[in-house]
């Protein structure tokens, strides 16, 4: 059993377009460095230098990784991983 990630439409196109792509366990960065080598160009997108870009937001099991240990959250087995560009906008 691996890790669903779920991603937005606009990563679709570096999945093949699939909604939703399998990765390994461990932390949320190990599994974004994980989905690149699997699908380039995705890394670039949610991460920089090891850390998470402010303008996307991830989320475990519906949890916000930023109110637990960011990209040190730990993944297993089973867990469901949303990631969530954010929207920004108003009058």
């Amino acid at each position: 059993m691996a890790v669903k990630v779920k991603i937005p439409v606009p990563l679709q196109r570096l999945t093949q377009g699939k909604e939703e792509v399998e990765g390994d366990a461990g932390t949320i960065i190990s599994l974004i460095n994980n989905l690149d080598q699997k699908y380039p160009g995705l890394g670039e997108r949610v991460s920089e230098g090891g850390k998470l870009r402010r303008f996307v937001n991830i989320y475990v099991n519906e949890e916000d990784v930023r109110f637990m240990k960011n990209e040190e959250t730990e993944v297993k087995d089973g867990d469901e991983v949303s990631i969530v560009p954010a929207i920004a906008g108003g009058c």
